[in-house]
């Protein structure tokens, strides 16, 4: 596992603590794996879910630093949704 998925694990981890999301999100970093976020927490790991987040490690990295907000990089096309987007909406919302 890359380092950029173990740091995005743990930030989104602190970001997400205790947050019910109700449904399964994944976060795809271009080149380097997936994340898999749920009501029982963050992980690394790739499956189904019920909405993806796709991005480079750069832009996924200025969004846990709050330095992007997600909305914007999803209207740059920096940041591409595939499912759920009222799942993404609420995702965004804690990230943002």
């Amino acid at each position: 596992m890359s380092d950029t998925i173990d740091q995005a694990v743990t930030a989104l981890t602190e970001k997400f603590d205790g947050a019910e999301i109700g449904g399964t999100a994944k976060f795809e970093i271009t080149g380097e794996g997936a994340i898999l976020l749920d009501d029982e927490g963050v992980r690394a790991g790739d499956g189904p879910a019920d909405v993806t987040l796709t991005a480079d490690a750069e832009t996924f990295k200025a969004i846990l630093d709050g330095e992007t907000n997600p909305t914007a990089a999803f209207m740059t096309g920096k940041l591409s949704v595939d499912g759920d987007m009222g799942l993404a909406m609420k995702l965004g919302g804690v990230l943002g």
